[in-house]
Order: C-alpha cells, then structure tokens, then sequence
C-alpha cells in the first residue's frame, strides 16, 4: 500500500499551525483538508480528551452555522494522535483563504457561554466528557499563534 499524504509529514520538524494537508479533485469539485496543528507532534503533551471533545463540537458547531461558510463545510474532527484538527472545505484553497474564518471561530468560542452544543445523551455518544474552560485555553492558546503566524507555521517544512 502507497503511505497516505499525512504520514508524508516530517513530524519531527512540524510545528503548530494551518497547513494545507491535501486537495483533492472530483471533476471540477475541488475539496481541501487543512491541518489545524495545535501542538508540537512529539515534543509537548497532546490535548486533553475532554477539551479535545469540546472544542470538536464548538469548532463544528460554528463552521456549520457560519453564513459564508456553511455550505462548503464538509467535515472537522479530532486528528487520532491528539495534536489538533482536521477541516475539510469545498474549493481550492490555501491557509490564508481561512485564517479570518479560523480567527473568527476563535473569538465566537472565546466568548461562548452556555451549554455546550450537543452534549446530551440523545447527541452525543459520550456527552460526559467534556472540558469548556480547557477547550478555551487550548483554543486562545492556538489563535494567539495564528494572529503572529509566519510561514513556518502555515507551510509544511519541506
């Protein structure tokens, strides 16, 4: 079997970050995956689970609901390894394209308060696990980074 794109990635030199991870075609529909890189692969401790599962629902909450946004959705969830996040929008981008939508959804979870969108028993297969004020800190954390972002961290190291 051919090593998928995202084991392609030199983990090793990887910082955090929005990278473009991969684009693929379908006819004249193009869909691009972004790497929402919050820590260092290998070198500081990955999300906590119950800030990991937060932030899953905020992030997902707001892009679903975005007014510009919406429709070219197509999924974001958790990266197996804990690190950050995978979201995959309709169209032919690059990380700049998304940097005010990703700000923007930062600011929406930074200010939110209330119950946290789909943690019930009839929406959620572990509605129990769930960190808001972790969430936050991790995603203050990541778009303080974003604000200050160079090229290191919204490029893969070559």
């Amino acid at each position: 079997m051919e090593k998928i794109s995202s084991f392609q990635v030199d983990h090793l030199r990887l910082k955090p970050g929005a990278y473009v991870s991969r684009k693929d075609k379908f006819k004249d529909l193009v869909l691009t995956t972004f790497d929402l890189r919050y820590k260092e692969p290998n070198k500081e401790p990955v999300l906590d689970q119950p800030a990991l599962h937060t932030i899953e629902h905020l992030c997902a909450t707001f892009l679903r609901s975005h007014k510009e946004w919406s429709a070219k959705v197509v999924y974001f969830g958790p990266m197996g390894c804990r690190t950050g996040f995978y979201v995959i929008l309709e169209g032919d981008l690059n990380s700049t394209d998304v940097l005010p939508l990703l700000l923007e959804m930062y600011g929406w979870i930074e200010k939110f308060e209330g119950d946290i969108p789909g943690a019930s028993p009839i929406e959620c297969g572990n509605w129990r696990e769930q960190n808001i004020d972790m969430a936050k800190l991790e995603c203050r954390k990541y778009a303080d980074l974003l604000r200050k972002a160079k090229k290191e961290n919204l490029e893969y190291p070559v």
